[in-house]
């Protein structure tokens, strides 16, 4: 575990960070990447859940960017005892499960965000600039309208501008029957983490779900512009689809 020095009364405008990742190269990975970005402190390096905890305990981070595969436990644990505990951290997910009960169980605890390995900087100066926004917003407020609230609510369906739809805009891209918004992200977070193509079996797969439902995610992905599809020939001649994300949409 490392640590480092406490913060000085000028740095306190800072976000802390504490990083919790088993395996030393990733965490250094991470710590890497968040010194490109600015007004990011990083304060603690965890390899074990223990170390995190007694990194939370002394230095009360703002947030954790936890791995869930420990040796000694799961980082949802963590998670939830954090939620448990009340503690005003919050928690960005970098994690290698793809399962979409193990995002739904992540969702449910509140985290500020799920990105899936292998971490590339892109997504995760997203996920920080996000945050830091979504911080300056809280700490501005003094008392909240419904709009405030919606804000907050309904962030994960900000515009490309941070703006978040009307009530009629929102129910013109509710989800159709049949597509469950959890399901449909950890659909899109296999995508955005790869530039690989994938089949729908394939897909289904790394889901946990049978082949036919994940081609139903994946034709509503390639409706709305997310994905492409492309039919390539198989070892005996059998024609498949190909599913990838749609480049110009980057």
């Amino acid at each position: 575990m490392s640590m480092s020095s406490p913060l000085t009364e000028s740095q306190n405008t800072l976000i802390k960070i504490v990083i919790a990742e088993d395996d030393p190269q990733i965490a250094e990975i991470q710590q890497r990447f968040l010194e490109r970005i600015a007004d990011i402190e990083v304060v603690g390096v965890a390899h074990s859940l223990q170390e995190a905890k007694d990194l939370v305990q002394v230095f009360q981070p703002q947030l954790i960017l936890l791995d869930i595969q420990f040796p000694e436990g799961s980082g949802l644990d963590l998670l939830s005892l954090l939620r448990s505990e009340n503690k005003a951290t919050d928690v960005i997910l970098i994690t290698a499960a793809r399962e979409v009960a193990t995002l739904t169980t992540a969702l449910r605890n509140g985290v500020f965000d799920y990105i899936l390995k292998p971490l590339n900087f892109s997504r995760l100066e997203t996920s920080i600039e996000k945050y830091k926004v979504h911080i300056k917003k809280l700490s501005a407020l003094e008392k909240i309208a419904q709009s405030e609230v919606d804000a907050f609510i309904h962030a994960g369906n900000e515009d490309a501008h941070g703006e978040v739809p009307t009530g009629h805009q929102r129910r013109e891209t509710r989800l159709p029957k049949g597509i469950d918004a959890l399901t449909l992200e950890a659909v899109k977070q296999l995508f955005t983490n790869s530039d690989d193509a994938f089949t729908a079996e394939k897909v289904g797969k790394l889901i946990g779900s049978g082949r036919t439902t994940a081609r139903r995610y994946l034709e509503y992905l390639t409706a709305s512009k997310v994905l492409v599809a492309n039919v390539s020939y198989g070892s005996v001649g059998r024609p498949e689809r190909r599913y990838s994300l749609d480049q110009s949409t980057r």
